[in-house]
């Protein structure tokens, strides 16, 4: 397994992966490597919160898994008039003293995901909602405005 992030294959749609320069998520080149600590696992939350974003040609659509979060974790905001984030935090259950833990994959702790939003957006028509689990923000486009065409008559 290399350790240099692909920039270039396939994705779980058959298309082709690439970098994306309206993404401001950092890479990790430890998140990979197993870990047992428990400040791996208090901490890595839903820091790789899986978010697709399409385009349609009425608004951006971003759509984050968020299982078992409910939408009073969840923050959805725009910074900068052009950056979207989405943030909250899945706490830690409580621990019975009584209890014996035989295994623990379930994440907790913040997360953040931050999106640049291109310029032909409607900051201030920005909708989110959440259904079973799944964050879908729609951020509509502004129109764009075509220029004005004059045919000027060629004499001679």
């Amino acid at each position: 397994m290399s350790m240099i992030p692909s920039f270039f294959g396939n994705n779980r749609r058959g298309g082709s992966s690439f970098f994306d320069p309206f993404s401001l998520d950092v890479w990790d080149p430890f998140k990979d490597f197993p870990s047992s600590s428990s400040f791996s696992r208090e901490n890595s939350a839903i820091v790789n919160a899986r978010v697709d974003w399409r385009e349609t040609p009425e608004a951006h659509v971003f759509k984050a898994d968020l299982p078992g979060l409910k939408k009073e974790e969840v923050k959805v905001e725009i910074e900068d008039d052009s950056v979207l984030k989405i943030s909250g935090e899945r706490h830690v259950e409580k621990e019975d003293k009584n209890d014996t833990w035989h295994r623990v994959e379930r994440s907790s702790g913040q997360f953040t995901r931050k999106f640049r939003l291109p310029e032909n957006v409607k900051m201030d028509q920005v909708k989110a909602a959440m259904e079973n689990g799944v964050l879908t923000v729609t951020v509509p486009k502004a129109e764009m405005k075509r220029p004005d065409v004059k045919s000027i008559q060629i004499s001679g």
